[in-house]
């Protein structure tokens, strides 16, 4: 996909040119200045901490929690190795961001990275990269190495004494992989299913030493904020939602692709860098923030601004920013049939009400776009996401059941339209 609009992480990087990625590139566009600059005069892991939560910057990966705040969880005095974990397993259906960082501007997530770990006293790194991306793994693990020889990683850092290793670690397409304990597991050679918390991984994470994961698109936004301070990155976005946002938009649109944004931009603006509904549709639904976001009716959905706070306000989330748009011709029954589906081939199987309720939400919804729905499906698919949702080790679970929820609540008609007659009420098709 292309970058169509700029912002903090692609600023000044040309897609265009095939070696743009490289160390070269990146220190050309100002790269590693912040890392000297903190090394040079000494910056103390308080201060660096202290600017990322006046950045405002909140996680990019989905949960939204504040990146500064989090640094500071990690007991920075304890003896003995702590981590830092970058999460580029990329799996979720819309989402096509944090790939796009790792092939056009890596370095910017090993600086962010490097700075991660001297703020939380951390001498490793992981990036945990998403398995159907393999050539991105490659090209991450070249910028290493280019940062290697370049005195940016390994022992005494710019003569600074200050020491950090990051290695890059190829996960296998596991959708379960992007909860953060179960890519710690993975990382550790185990089976990737998630872990039980407390206890949590800033006090006991990889290999048993403290741990802080963060996202790709979070970290590739360190290296601005300690250049250019905390505050500029807060004036680009709007109180509680600091800065710049990547948005993966799909579906029906003219130009889907990934837009980097001020967050607060309303959703109208977005739609039309998006060059618009595809073929002059009228637009039926979106989800704002990846396959496990709530959908939202067009209507409800034009009235938004494109941060935390106005999305969750409408009922959904955020998320990762995949924004997934549906025009008038979708059969929603349809659309809920295929999130169902992959729920249910993803789930790791380890909690009871996740690996048999995704099956059996896959399983109704299937039946009701086969034309064989029965009256009381859809109360049987609520009473099935109640026994789910909140009862399982990660989110899983909750995530198959929000879309199931939010389609069959603004959506209903259809879904009662395919249940007594039969048939789709979009294209009138039999089922």
């Amino acid at each position: 996909m292309a970058i169509y609009q700029k912002g903090v992480i692609f600023a000044d990087v040309d897609t265009n040119n095939p070696d743009c990625w490289t160390l070269e590139s990146y220190l050309k566009r100002g790269g590693y200045q912040a890392l000297k600059r903190i090394l040079g005069q000494k910056i103390t892991p308080e201060e660096v901490i202290n600017e990322m939560k006046t950045s405002g910057l909140r996680g990019r990966g989905g949960a939204g929690f504040p990146t500064g705040l989090k640094w500071s969880f990690m007991p920075r005095t304890m003896p003995g190795q702590k981590y830092i974990v970058c999460n580029t397993d990329e799996g979720e259906p819309g989402t096509f961001k944090d790939r796009d960082i790792i092939r056009y501007n890596p370095h910017a997530v090993i600086e962010g990275m490097i700075i991660a770990g001297y703020s939380i006293g951390a001498s490793a790194g992981y990036n945990y990269i998403h398995g159907e991306i393999f050539e991105l793994y490659q090209r991450f693990e070249q910028a290493i190495e280019e940062a290697r020889k370049a005195g940016y990683l390994g022992k005494d850092i710019l003569g600074t004494g200050f020491e950090f290793e990051l290695n890059a670690h190829h996960g296998y397409g596991a959708y379960i992989c992007g909860d953060e304990t179960a890519l710690l597991n993975s990382i550790e050679g185990k089976k990737g299913q998630p872990r039980f918390k407390p206890p949590f991984p800033a006090g006991y994470g990889l290999y048993g030493r403290p741990t802080t994961i963060n996202n790709t698109e979070s970290l590739a936004s360190v290296p601005f904020i300690l250049r250019d301070g905390g505050q500029e990155f807060m004036d680009q976005g709007i109180p509680n939602n600091g800065g710049t946002k990547l948005f993966s938009i799909s579906g029906h649109v003219e130009r889907p692709g990934n837009y980097e944004i001020p967050l607060g931009t309303p959703f109208s603006k977005l739609l039309e860098m998006a060059g618009g509904m595809r073929g002059g549709k009228k637009m039926k639904a979106v989800i704002p923030g990846g396959s496990s976001a709530p959908v939202l009716p067009a209507e409800i959905m034009m009235q938004c601004t494109m941060d935390y706070d106005s999305i969750a306000k409408a009922g959904s989330m955020l998320g990762s920013g995949a924004v997934i748009v549906m025009d008038e011709d979708v059969c929603m029954v349809k659309a809920l049939e295929r999130l169902a589906y992959f729920y249910h081939e993803e789930s790791c199987g380890q909690c009871t009400p996740c690996r048999e309720g995704t099956g059996w939400l896959y399983q109704i919804i299937h039946r009701i776009e086969t034309g064989r729905g029965r009256p009381g499906d859809l109360e049987l698919l609520d009473s099935i996401g109640n026994q789910m949702a909140g009862r399982t080790i990660c989110a899983l679970a909750d995530a198959a059941v929000f879309p199931v929820r939010s389609f069959t609540k603004h959506f209903r008609h259809e879904f009662e339209y395919h249940i007594e007659h039969g048939k789709c009420m979009v294209d009138h098709r039999w089922c």
